[in-house]
């Protein structure tokens, strides 16, 4: 299973953050990362790029996550969008759940949930 080339939006505040992910995923090939440090760069990326994959962070300046899943899916229904965050609280994943977001990822980042993640999306590529 390889990424070569697959467009994937990682929107979080934490440069680290989007550094770890960004390790994890590529050792499935050379992806085309989008960043975004804020929900609403995010939500801009996305309408620019359409990207086939969107990991978001739920606590981000100016547009929280939920904000940015809401937005994104208004404008895209079919939009793949997976929450990393360190806020796992029930009220916070329900609301992500609730806005459309098609999965749920706790940090600190497990490289076995990313490849889950991976692998049920891009099998045979």
């Amino acid at each position: 299973m390889m990424l070569n080339g697959i467009k994937i939006l990682i929107g979080d505040d934490s440069i680290l953050a989007r550094k770890q992910l960004k390790d994890i995923v590529s050792t499935y090939g050379t992806p085309v990362f989008l960043e975004a440090s804020n929900g609403q760069d995010a939500i801009d990326l996305y309408k620019k790029e359409s990207p086939e994959l969107v990991f978001l962070d739920i606590v981000m300046p100016v547009k929280d996550g939920i904000a940015a899943i809401t937005e994104i899916k208004a404008y895209d229904k079919d939009a793949d969008i997976i929450v990393v965050s360190s806020v796992g609280t029930q009220t916070q994943l329900k609301a992500a759940i609730e806005a459309g977001a098609n999965d749920f990822i706790q940090k600190p980042l497990n490289a076995e949930q990313i490849h889950h993640i991976i692998s049920s999306r891009f099998e045979g590529r």
